[in-house]
C-alpha cells in the first residue's frame, strides 16, 4: 500500500497493455488507450487548475471518457469529487460550495447542466475536447499514500452534505483486502451498474482496473432490469455487484430457463440482504458460484463480509453481515463506549489503521465520528448496531439514529420529515420504514388540520423539488393524531401499517375498459400491493419507482412480446396512456386478444404462456 491509485494503476497497464479496460454500449478501451486518454485529461488539469490543493469536480458517468477522467484527476494529484446530476441540484451546489472545487469536468453532453450548476469563479471543461493534442506520457508525480484521493458526499442529519474523505493507502487497502477475499484476478469481466459517484461503485470500478479486469458498465435506469440476463451471458461476466433490492428485482423477472455459467460470484450490499435472497440466488446461480453479503458504508468501506454457497444453510431473517475483513477488528459497544458481552445489542465500532481521516472542512463532526486508539489505529463509530454471534460472525440490526437504505441508498429520515414539515398544510409528520415484499420502502403518516388539506401528490410534488427519487415516501397516511409514549414522545412503534387500499390521490379510480387496461390493471396492481388500480392513476403516486416499472414491464414484454423499456412506463405514467402505447406496438397480433388470452391462463408459468402463444399464432385460421 505504499503507492498511489494512479501508481498501481499504471502497473497494471504495463502488464496488460492490449487488455480489455472498459466496454460499454457505445464502445470498448484497452488498458493502454485508457491510460492516454487519463494522461491527456490530467495534462489539461495541469494546465486548467494551478492550485493542486483545489479538489477538481467531476460529473460522474458510466462512459468510458469519464471513467477517463476520473483517473486523470488522481493521475494530476488532485482530490476528485464526484457529481451525480440525477441529485437535487441544490444538494449538488451545497457540495461545489464545500468542496471549494475552481474546476468541473463534463462530457459535451453534460456541460449546459455543469455550467448552470458552476458557481461564478468556476471553470467548466468538456472532456470529450482534453483527449487530444496534449502529452499521453504518465505525469510521474510522487504521490504520497497519505494523501487525499477523492471526497464522496453524503447528507448529515441536518440535511447539509457531508465530505467523506478517503487516502489513496486506505483505498488501496481496500481493494486489496476484496481481492484476496473474493479471488479477483486480470482475467474477470465485473459489471458496474451504479453511476460511480457513490462508494459502493467507485470500490467496484477500481476493484476491476487496479486488478487488470475487465469492466462493463450498464445503466440498468435507461435500459432496466428485463435485459440484463441475456446481457450478462452475452458478456460472459463473471463478478456480479449490485444492491440487495436491484438483484432482487432482477432475480424475479427471470423465468427459470437462463444460465449464468460464467457468473463465480454475486456481491451484495448497500442494505440488508435476506434470506430469500439466498434462496434466489441458489434457484439461478448454480455451483460453484458463490454470493457474498457485504456491510459497508461511504466512511468505512466493507467491513464485514458473509460468504454463501449451494449448501450454506440460512435460517428465516436477514443473512448475517459476517465476519471482518482483514487489518479490522469489530467492536460492540454501549451508550458509554464500554464493549458488551457476545450476544448483547450494541454500536458497531471500527479499529483499524485504515478507518478513513474524517470529513472535509468538518473537524467537529470527525472528532465525533473518528478517535484516535493504539499502535497507530484509529477507532470509528459506524452508527451501525449490531450484536455477535457465537460462531464469531457479526449480526447487523439497523441505524442507530434515523438512518435507513432504500434501495440501496443511504436515507436520513429526519430530511425527509423536515421537509414535509415545511409545509403550512401538514402539523406533523413522522416518515418510517416499512418491510415490504423484502425490501424498505418510505411511510409518510401526516396530521393535517381537515381530509381537504391531505394530498399526497401535492406532498410528493413539493419533496420531488428538494430530495432525490429514493427518498420520497411510497406511501402517505393521514391520522387525526400521532400516537405518542408516556413521555409525550411519539410512538414509531404503534403507527399502523397502510393497507392494500388505494393510496388517496385527487382522481377518481376509473375502472378498465378493455383487455389490455384490465391486464395492465392487475400487473400494478400486484407489483403495487393495491387492491385496485385506475386507468387514470399516477404510477409514482401510487408508489412506483424505477425497478418496480422494470419488473412490471419485463412481465408486459413476456406477456405480449414486446420490447419496451422501463422508461416507456415511467413516460405513460397512466395504464390507459401505456395501453395506448402497447397497442400501437402491437403490427403483427391483436393485443387484445393476447390480453384475453393471457387472463384466461395466467396461472401458467411465462415459458408456459409463451408455448401456448406459439400455438395459437401457428394455427390456421378454420381451426381458431
Amino acid at each position: 500500500m505504499n503507492q498511489s491509485i494512479p501508481s498501481r494503476f499504471e502497473q497494471q497497464v504495463d502488464k496488460h497493455p492490449d487488455r480489455l479496460a472498459i466496454k460499454t454500449a457505445a464502445g470498448s478501451v484497452k488498458y493502454r488507450d485508457l491510460n492516454d486518454i487519463a494522461n491527456s485529461i490530467a495534462q489539461a488539469i495541469f494546465q486548467s487548475s494551478q492550485n493542486p490543493s483545489h479538489p477538481v469536480a467531476l460529473i460522474s458517468g458510466r462512459d468510458i471518457c469519464s471513467i477517463a477522467a476520473m483517473l486523470a484527476v488522481l493521475k494530476a494529484g488532485r482530490i476528485l469529487v464526484p457529481l451525480d446530476l440525477e441529485r437535487p441540484w441544490s444538494f449538488t451546489r451545497q457540495i461545489l460550495d464545500n468542496a471549494g472545487a475552481r474546476l468541473i469536468l463534463a462530457t459535451q453532453a453534460q456541460l449546459p447542466a455543469a455550467k448552470e450548476l458552476a458557481p461564478q469563479g468556476v471553470r467548466v471543461l468538456s472532456i470529450d475536447e482534453l483527449q487530444s493534442g496534449r502529452s499521453q506520457e504518465n505525469p510521474g508525480l510522487a504521490i504520497s499514500p497519505q494523501a487525499i484521493s477523492w471526497i464522496l458526499y453524503t447528507s448529515g442529519t441536518t440535511g447539509v452534505p457531508k465530505g467523506v474523505m478517503q487516502t489513496h493507502r486506505d483505498e488501496l487497502h481496500n481493494v486489496m483486502t476484496i481481492t484476496n477475499s473474493h479471488y479477483f484476478s486480470s482475467t474477470d469481466r465485473m459489471t458496474l451498474l451504479r453511476n460511480p459517484s457513490v462508494g459502493g461503485a467507485i470500490r467496484n470500478l477500481f476493484s476491476a482496473l487496479l486488478n487488470g479486469a475487465s469492466l462493463f458498465p450498464y445503466d440498468v435506469k435507461k435500459i432496466g432490469v428485463a435485459g440484463l440476463a441475456e446481457w450478462l451471458i452475452q458478456e460472459e461476466i463473471t463478478v456480479y455487484h449490485s444492491s440487495a433490492s436491484l438483484f432482487r428485482s432482477f432475480v424475479r423477472q427471470l423465468s427459470g430457463s437462463e444460465q449464468f455459467p460464467n457468473v463465480r460470484l454475486v456481491r451484495l450490499g448497500s442494505e440488508p440482504v435476506m434470506w430469500s435472497d439466498v434462496e434466489l440466488f441458489k434457484s439461478h446461480f448454480l455451483p460453484p458460484c458463490v454470493m457474498v453479503n457485504a456491510l459497508s458504508s461511504t466512511e468505512a468501506r466493507t467491513y464485514l463480509h458473509y460468504f454463501v454457497d449451494a449448501r450454506t444453510d440460512i435460517r428465516a431473517g436477514v443473512l448475517p453481515a459476517g465476519y471482518p475483513v482483514d487489518d479490522t477488528e469489530v467492536l460492540i459497544l454501549d451508550d458509554s463506549d464500554r464493549p458488551v458481552t457476545p450476544g448483547e445489542i450494541g454500536e458497531m465500532a471500527l479499529r483499524s489503521l485504515y478507518v478513513f481521516p474524517g470529513y472535509w472542512k468538518n473537524k467537529d463532526e470527525s472528532r465525533d465520528t473518528v478517535a484516535p486508539a493504539s499502535m497507530g489505529q484509529r477507532l470509528l463509530h459506524t452508527g451501525d448496531m449490531g450484536r455477535q454471534l457465537s460462531d464469531g460472525s457479526f449480526e447487523h440490526l439497523g441505524r442507530k439514529d434515523l438512518l435507513c437504505k432504500i434501495r440501496g441508498y443511504r436515507v436520513q429520515i429526519d430530511l425527509v420529515e423536515g421537509q414535509l414539515q415545511a409545509m403550512a398544510e401538514i402539523e406533523r409528520a413522522v416518515v418510517v420504514p416499512q418491510e415490504w415484499r423484502g425490501e424498505h420502502r418510505l411511510v409518510a403518516y401526516i396530521v393535517t388540520p381537515n381530509k381537504q388539506h391531505f394530498d399526497p401528490s401535492r406532498f410528493r410534488n413539493f419533496l420531488q423539488q428538494n430530495l432525490p427519487a429514493f427518498m420520497i415516501p411510497a406511501v402517505f397516511v393521514r391520522l387525526d393524531k400521532m400516537p405518542t409514549t408516556p413521555s409525550g414522545k411519539i410512538d414509531r412503534g404503534a403507527l399502523p401499517l397502510p393497507g392494500r387500499q388505494r393510496p388517496n390521490i385527487a382522481i377518481d379510480l376509473i375502472p378498465p375498459s378493455n383487455a389490455v387496461e384490465r391486464v395492465l390493471a392487475e400487473l400494478w396492481a400486484n407489483a403495487l400491493d393495491i387492491e385496485k388500480v385506475g386507468i387514470a392513476d399516477n404510477f409514482l403516486e401510487l408508489g412506483g419507482h424505477s425497478l418496480l416499472a422494470g419488473e412490471i414491464v419485463a412481465r408486459i414484454n413476456r406477456i405480449f412480446a414486446l420490447q419496451l423499456s422501463p422508461q416507456a412506463l415511467l413516460e405513460s405514467m397512466t395504464i390507459a396512456n401505456l395501453a395506448r402505447l402497447l397497442i400501437s406496438q402491437m403490427p403483427n397480433a391483436s393485443a387484445e386478444e393476447m390480453a384475453q388470452l393471457w387472463s384466461e391462463i395466467d396461472h401458467m408459468e411465462p415459458y408456459q404462456f409463451r408455448e401456448v402463444l406459439r400455438q395459437e399464432r401457428t394455427k390456421p385460421d378454420n381451426v381458431r
